[in-house]
């Protein structure tokens, strides 16, 4: 079975990935810089003329790539010639933008409401020469060296925008997914040629749930021609997928049941980060470059780049197999967007389709519960494919059942314990149990993974560690904007409380889902008919903290 999956997904994806390219390949305009600029981008990179990798993917050629590449080789003709000089007077270069610092004695809510027209861009119309691609309405961006908005962290502001009632924000930012599904097919990575063979966490569906509770059940039947794709393209290759084989984004298991995993379209170095997974493919001993490049790929699609949960080496990324994994997460996304379907296919008065769809979340249920529930330890695993078998590690992602509650009441008690016993500490939920130097590891705690803890272990009448967990992680946050007037990407949770690390780039500020939980936070762990601006204004009752 293990073989007949490795060899299904090498050879069936590797037509998608020749059939995407392609795709890619046929529209010059939405073609990634590594493409269009292949030989200078090359030697750009390897000469690290700029310490950050992402920067020349999002610098603008100021004439057509083909005439920039000419302009090149004549330039390296000339006397005096520099790399770098030919880049700044070819190329629009982005330039950081100066930290945000608030007003004295500003709350940490005043902070982040202030944030908000901060953060917010609109891009309607595009250089058509750069990597951005145009949305039809204002979106707001992560912030630091994220200038373009990504799908899942848009999931945890929209939170934060609707806790400070701005509703048209929210409806202009589904409307942007939408309109992306509509023009490629996918929600992609980002806004970004460069992230067109990818997406992320499919988070649309939760995105309508949250519009609906402000406008009604109007939402589901809006989106639901979106929805509809969303899932297509998640589950592309299923039909006739023989057990125990891979195609895409799409697993048969031995006993017929669906899973996904992550999957990238292209087998090459990412293009924000080149030279780095060059150098980790040159370290990957006995294999070929392109599977490498494409489980690193897989991994940012994931939206865990990096962690332990894809290595076969926690010390290593060179032995990270993102594709061979059936991660808990992923699924129980799917199975929320299976039932999201259900509900606004009901609401179009479209009863056999509702019951079709409702058939698939049941057994997407099913599968998860079989095959990533690890009975023996208390815990949803992640399942390795070539090893049929499942990833032992207790790491966040196994709160997502209880966040959409796929688990049963005794599952979400053993799930609860064992993550009150070994991922809770100081200063809110760690990712993972490993330090690995990767961020989505050990120290790290993320603020989207705080919510879907808190959110999931409510479900299931944990009041007392949900509530634990919210509010040390609203103190990490209190404490660094004490500190240091800004709130982060990520935080140390293991230890003192401080801006988290690791990972491919410096610790960026902002930041937009750090901005939307600590708002969510805020509201859900106050107490009623009040109002909490800062983390020393909820009330007691945290454990005995």
């Amino acid at each position: 079975m293990h073989l007949s999956i490795r060899l299904a997904g090498t050879t069936l994806a590797l037509l998608s990935c020749i059939g995407a390219a392609r795709a890619v390949d046929t529209d010059a305009a939405s073609a990634a810089p590594d493409q269009q600029l292949q030989p200078l981008f090359q030697q750009v990179q390897r000469a690290q003329v700029f310490a950050d990798q992402k920067a020349f993917t999002d610098a603008v050629p100021q004439r057509e790539p083909a005439a920039v590449l000419a302009d090149w080789q004549r330039a390296q003709q000339q006397p005096g010639y520099s790399l770098r000089s030919f880049v700044f007077s070819a190329f629009d270069v982005p330039v950081e933008a100066p930290p945000y610092v608030p007003p004295a004695g500003q709350s940490l809510r005043a902070h982040i409401e202030g944030l908000w027209p901060v953060l917010t861009r609109q891009t309607a119309t595009v250089n058509p020469h750069g990597s951005l691609l145009p949305l039809p309405h204002p979106y707001v961006v992560p912030g630091g060296r994220f200038r373009e908005v990504y799908y899942w962290d848009s999931y945890f502001t929209m939170l934060g925008l609707a806790s400070s009632g701005r509703w048209q924000q929210v409806r202009d930012m589904v409307d942007n997914f939408a309109w992306q599904l509509d023009q490629y097919g996918h929600i992609p990575n980002g806004n970004r040629s460069y992230y067109l063979s990818r997406s992320q966490p499919p988070f649309f569906s939760l995105m309508v749930e949250l519009l609906a509770r402000h406008e009604g059940d109007d939402a589901y039947q809006r989106y639901l021609p979106q929805l509809r794709i969303e899932h297509a393209f998640w589950m592309q290759g299923a039909d006739g997928l023989p057990s125990g084989a891979a195609r895409e984004r799409v697993v048969r298991m031995a006993d017929g049941s669906l899973l996904n995993r992550y999957w990238d379209a292209r087998a090459v170095p990412r293009t924000e980060s080149w030279t780095d997974d060059l150098a980790t493919a040159s370290q990957a001993s006995g294999r070929a470059p392109a599977q490498v490049y494409r489980d690193l790929r897989a991994g940012a699609e994931s939206g865990w780049d990096f962690s332990s949960r894809w290595l076969d080496d926690p010390a290593s990324l060179a032995s990270i197999r993102t594709t061979s994994i059936i991660p808990v997460d992923l699924n129980s996304l799917l199975h929320q967007l299976e039932l999201t379907l259900q509900r606004a296919s009901r609401a179009a008065g479209l009863r056999n389709d509702a019951r079709g769809y409702a058939r698939q979340a049941a057994a997407r249920r099913a599968a998860i519960n079989s095959h990533l529930w690890n009975s023996a330890q208390g815990w949803y695993v992640d399942r390795d494919l070539d090893r049929g078998i499942p990833r032992p590690a207790l790491t966040a992602a196994a709160l997502y059942p209880l966040w959409l509650q796929i688990a049963d009441r005794t599952q979400a008690r053993r799930t609860a314990n064992a993550v009150e016993a070994q991922l809770l500490r100081e200063g809110g939920l760690l990712t993972t149990t490993f330090t690995t130097g990767q961020q989505w590891d050990a120290p790290n705690g993320w603020a989207p993974l705080q919510w879907v803890a808190v959110d999931g272990l409510q479900h299931y009448g944990q009041q007392r560690l949900a509530r634990q967990l919210g509010v040390r992680f609203l103190r990490t946050v209190q404490s660094v904007y004490d500190r240091e007037g800004k709130l982060v990407e990520k935080y140390v949770v293991d230890g003192s409380a401080g801006g988290g690390g690791g990972g491919e780039y410096p610790l960026q500020d902002g930041f937009g889902w750090s901005n939307g939980v600590t708002l969510a936070l805020l509201d859900r762990l106050c107490a009623p008919q009040r109002t909490c601006d800062s983390a020393t204004d909820l009330e007691k009752g945290d454990g005995g903290d």
